[in-house]
């Protein structure tokens, strides 16, 4: 998949959270995370939840690899 959830990851670290504790804090489910995990696209809706809990923008939690790969390291 060409998008990443590095900043988020990141993002987690930085505020010292789990991201269980990110999913308790925004509804977001066990399999929605598992997706993210895997680099799998998932709805706007949870990125905005995402967004919207941490008061930060959409590139703070997702970046698009415009280089189309789908084995790609980041």
């Amino acid at each position: 998949m060409s998008f990443s959830y590095k900043p988020l990851w990141k993002l987690l670290i930085d505020k010292e959270m789990t991201k269980k504790q990110l999913m308790q804090a925004t509804g977001i489910s066990k399999s929605t995370m598992d997706k993210m995990g895997r680099k799998e696209v998932v709805s706007m809706d949870i990125i905005d939840r995402i967004c919207s809990y941490f008061s930060c923008d959409v590139q703070d939690v997702i970046v698009h690899s415009s280089t189309g790969g789908s084995d790609e390291s980041n």
